[in-house]
């Protein structure tokens, strides 16, 4: 073709396109005969290029065209529109019956009353750490840990002023607080990962004085240990050397042209009685704000160690922040963002149901945080043991994110997670601050709406009776018949109750090291012998 339409390009003039169009495609064809790293290139030159172009738009084309409505991979279409419609303040309201299949298993709903109770505010409130000498009155939801760098620095500020119109809290996420955070004034939840990012010595060891600095700061409401994370639980990372900008560095203590590490692990505590030492420690040097910890179950015996020191030393945080294995705002290697750690339900069950069976649960509140983006999606965790409800994505979503996939490759379509200023600049932040507030408010509404119809006056009045399960197309079951919840003071003195998971490993966990119990370490003996 490119020799056919050389020739009638010598005659004819208008033909010099072909020559163009057809002399790239046997250029290319030549390069795919020629090349060794791709079979089929060589064997379907220029054809295999057209297989790859409808491969690389597939998670498009499944998105808007084929999946249905209520397919979750990893947000459904309904979720995110019920999202944006909340965000815009637009009716949200759905005609003509639910799309879900209510006699399919797994389907949910909370049962209602025939005496509706009547709620004048959707403002609901908890007190964290009543006994510290700066308690925080926290809103019952709020915006979980996304670090600037994951997040771009529109992104931080939208999220930060939202929170401030909204009177609620944005987490910083373990990349310390950076100038984006402060410059709305918004309530915020500093967290503390492994690399203390904000609160480091040059070697990467934690510095006492650059956190009270930083702690004492009266936007910081609260401070969070982060042991772990839904994403990608006993995993740690790297911010490559080319990336570690000015701002970053600033903001997270770390020198420009060096590699910046988040380890796996702490380096300021090793035993689960050392963890609540130095939560102890942090709660002093900032003067008394409610400090706590944020983990993804993993080990149920580590858990345990925790819950037992605890109990010994007396020492308590002031709340727990259940990350599920679901959660996840950023990227992670496929195997852990698929297989590591415990969902949230689970975890946010065992946590709830090991501090009440050693009465410590009064003195200690849980938040959740784990695929959350609507009101019943609130009301089942809050069921479940929790106090309060965190959201990355929801609140992501609230900022105009398109679920495009595409968090890690720097090349976010609308200016989220992104470094590039070329995106993220074109994000108004006013506009998306405002988005989610919104949403924020909103959602509280419809949560408001469905503990009226409930006959209930606050979300702590919430529990595992509420919420129902099919679990065959003839059974229903709810969720204080499907799962074993523990009576107060269950764990004391030596009992055990009948649940699987405290009878293999409670009695076996220690307050004084993470190891495996010794039936554990014998099962991994067995392999070589």
């Amino acid at each position: 073709m490119f020799v056919i339409s050389l020739l009638l390009a010598l005659r004819m003039p208008g033909w010099w396109w072909g020559v163009a169009v057809f002399g790239a495609l046997a250029v290319l064809g030549t390069i795919d005969l020629l090349q060794a790293r791709s079979t089929l290139r060589r064997n379907y030159p220029i054809l295999a290029h057209f297989r790859y172009g409808l491969e690389s738009i597939g998670p498009e084309l499944r998105q808007y065209f084929f999946e249905s409505d209520l397919a979750e991979v990893p947000f459904s279409r309904q979720q995110r529109t019920l999202v944006y419609q909340r965000a815009k303040r637009l009716n949200d309201v759905r005609p003509f019956g639910t799309q879900q299949n209510v006699y399919g298993v797994d389907y949910e709903w909370i049962n209602h009353s025939m005496a509706p109770a009547a709620i004048p505010s959707s403002d609901f409130r908890i007190v964290i750490g009543a006994g510290s000498a700066q308690p925080y009155s926290a809103s019952v939801f709020n915006i979980s840990a996304m670090s600037f760098g994951s997040l771009s620095a529109a992104a931080i500020r939208a999220l930060n002023a939202g929170a401030k119109q909204g009177g609620f809290y944005h987490d910083t996420g373990e990349g310390s607080i950076s100038p984006y955070h402060r410059e709305a004034g918004g309530d915020l939840v500093w967290e503390i990962g492994s690399g203390y990012f904000g609160c480091r010595n040059d070697d990467g060891s934690f510095s006492e004085e650059r956190f009270t600095a930083n702690a004492r700061d009266p936007q910081v409401k609260m401070i969070e240990v982060k042991l772990s994370q839904g994403a990608k639980p006993g995993h740690g990372g790297v911010l490559p050397a080319p990336k570690v900008s000015a701002e970053i560095s600033a903001t997270r203590g770390v020198p420009m042209g060096q590699d910046c590490v988040s380890p796996a692990r702490h380096s300021a505590f090793s035993t689960p009685v050392e963890l609540l030492q130095f939560v102890a420690r942090l709660r002093e040097l900032s003067g008394g704000k409610p400090t706590g910890f944020k983990l993804a179950i993993g080990h149920p015996w580590e858990w345990f160690g925790i819950a037992k020191a605890m109990q010994d030393s007396g020492m308590t945080p002031d709340f727990i922040v259940v990350d599920g294995a679901e959660g996840g705002t950023g990227a992670a290697p496929a195997e852990f963002i698929d297989h590591v750690g415990v969902p949230m339900h689970e975890a946010l069950m065992l946590v709830h149901n090991t501090l009440v069976g050693l009465d410590l649960r009064d003195r200690i509140r849980i938040g959740a945080a784990g695929k959350i983006v609507s009101a019943f999606d609130m009301a089942r965790t809050l069921a479940m043991g929790a106090d309060w409800c965190n959201a990355g994505r929801g609140y992501m979503f609230a900022l105009g994110c398109i679920q495009s996939m595409s968090c890690h490759t720097d090349r976010c379509p609308t200016g989220i997670a992104t470094q590039d200023p070329g995106r993220w600049r074109k994000l108004d932040v006013p506009d998306k601050a405002t988005r989610v507030a919104e949403f924020h408010g909103n959602t509280l509404h419809a949560l408001r709406d469905l503990l009226c119809a409930a006959g209930l006056d606050h979300p702590d009045q919430l529990g595992p009776e509420h919420i129902l399960r099919r679990v065959s197309p003839t059974e229903v079951r709810s969720l204080a018949a499907l799962y074993r919840f523990l009576r107060p003071g269950e764990l004391l003195g030596g009992r055990i109750p009948e649940h699987a998971v405290f009878q293999d490993f409670w009695q076996a966990s220690r307050s004084d090291a993470f190891m495996p119990p010794e039936h554990v370490m014998r099962l991994r003996s067995g392999k070589s012998n």
